[in-house]
């Protein structure tokens, strides 16, 4: 079965950086576009960014661009999420994604929390 499992999540100051990892397994990883969304308390999910299955194409949102970039390795079935200029409402849960186009088929990891804080 579709299996996602996020890691690299951790408390980090202002300014400072994180690398988020995903590790994908149970579909063939590079047929698929891949996601980075996040939840912060009390808000909807948001997307953050998304990679196209060869990773030629990348989206941000237009609050983490410049700052954030995902990337992938289609070797190692392997999404990551480079958070660099964290500020404080970076804080959420970020959550790894990936859909098949012309299903229903939607799947999340269990997440990983990023808090930034001093």
């Amino acid at each position: 079965q579709v299996q996602l499992v996020e890691s690299g999540g951790g408390l980090v100051q202002p300014g400072g950086s994180l690398r988020l990892s995903c590790a994908a397994s149970g579909f063939t990883f590079t047929r698929y576009y891949m996601s980075w969304y996040r939840q912060a308390s009390g808000k909807e999910r948001e997307l953050v960014a998304t990679i196209s299955s060869a990773g030629g194409l990348t989206d941000y949102a237009d609050s983490v661009k410049g700052r954030f970039t995902i990337s992938r390795d289609n070797v190692k079935n392997t999404v990551y999420l480079q958070m660099s200029s964290l500020k404080p409402e970076d804080t959420a849960v970020y959550y790894c994604n990936t859909r098949f186009p012309g299903t229903l088929s939607n799947y999340w990891g269990q997440g990983t929390q990023v808090t930034v804080s001093s």
